[in-house]
């Protein structure tokens, strides 16, 4: 579903995307993280070529989304202050990341529980077993 709205609010550091939903009379709006954008970055870089490839990303709670490009008529381009600038997130990728946000988010919490890892790029968990 294509976006009717894209939104970049530096000073909030998220990205707002409206839509107007199927039957619906008035769009409905989400608000997605620069955090939550990056980590669910669909680049090979992180998602890999298989889902055994793909790398956890951690550290990335103080990211900055610093850039949005359009592509074509089918997604944009995001750009991070962490250099991270591939991947294309398209209409259908981006609409699920908006309505299924909470499953999302909830999953890459797990990970990270999971590997001891933290979202703070600052913090180091050590687990004395």
């Amino acid at each position: 579903m294509n976006p009717t709205k894209i939104k970049l609010h530096k000073k909030s550091n998220t990205l707002e995307l409206s839509y107007l939903e199927a039957g619906a009379t008035q769009e409905v709006s989400y608000t997605l993280s620069a955090e939550y954008l990056r980590i669910s970055s669909p680049s090979a870089e992180v998602r890999g070529h298989s889902p055994d490839q793909a790398v956890l990303q951690v550290g990335k709670s103080r990211v900055k989304l610093t850039g949005v490009e359009g592509v074509g008529y089918y997604a944009l381009k995001l750009e991070f202050d962490d250099g991270h600038d591939s991947g294309l997130y398209t209409w259908d990728y981006l609409y699920d990341l908006s309505v299924n946000h909470q499953k999302h988010w909830a999953y890459y919490l797990e990970q990270l529980n999971q590997a001891k890892q933290s979202r703070d790029p600052h913090t180091s968990i050590v687990q004395f077993v």
